[in-house]
């Protein structure tokens, strides 16, 4: 991917949104392939002609596999203080996934307590080695002859693949979901649809919508479940 195929939602001297391919990485890592952080850094260099380096702080991250709105913060000020939304839970972040089954609720809340190991999987385990892990989740729509369900999904806390491990551990694994469920589909159906938090300096609310570019997100997810 290059800078210039960068998808840009909204762009200041503080913050610039984005929209993450699937697959790409949210920051390097050791298969150094090209990640976002640096895409972004590129837009920006290309953009505004910037001579050195370019500063961007990474305040939050997607799973590879998984595409979506990001943000990411232009200053160091900026960054500090979406940082400590972060951990503040002062995000609103949804997602809109299909996984496998029917739930037997169609709205709810799932609290678990989540532990990262060192083998890079996360458990569900108990509140004296764990991570508080909580996220409210709305089917949207089903398809019982693929026995799969569409539900948008607010994640309250930002654990390590906090929606994967909660729907997996009860039997609801995402579709395409190669570590924590079933091997049906190599791109795992998940994605950040919509990011809503306050300007670090303007105070202001921002909201910012991207739905995946497809007219049904059953294709986009690449099923062939189009009614």
């Amino acid at each position: 991917m290059k800078a210039s195929d960068l998808k840009v939602l909204y762009e200041d001297n503080h913050i610039i949104v984005v929209v993450k391919p699937c697959n790409v990485l949210s920051q390097a890592d050791a298969t150094n392939d090209k990640d976002l952080l640096t895409i972004v850094k590129e837009y920006i260099k290309e953009k505004y002609n910037k001579p050195g380096n370019v500063y961007l702080g990474l305040v939050h991250r997607l799973d590879r596999p998984v595409g979506g709105v990001m943000v990411f913060a232009r200053s160091s000020k900026a960054a500090s203080r979406l940082t400590n939304m972060m951990k503040t839970h002062s995000f609103s972040k949804k997602y809109l996934a299909v996984v496998n089954g029917t739930l037997d609720s169609k709205t709810g809340t799932f609290e678990d307590y989540l532990l990262k190991k060192d083998d890079g999987n996360t458990i569900v385990t108990n509140k004296n080695e764990g991570k508080k892990a909580v996220l409210n989740y709305k089917v949207i729509e089903e398809n019982t002859s693929n026995n799969l369900s569409l539900v948008e999904i607010e994640l309250l806390t930002g654990r390590h693949h906090q929606i994967r491990v909660q729907f997996a551990s009860r039997g609801h694994s995402l579709y395409g979901d190669q570590r924590y469920g079933k091997q049906d589909n190599k791109q795992i159906a998940l994605w950040a649809y919509k990011l809503e938090f306050v300007h670090p300096v303007k105070k202001e609310i921002m909201s910012f919508t991207c739905l995946p570019d497809k007219k049904n997100i059953w294709e986009f997810f690449n099923f062939n479940l189009l009614k």
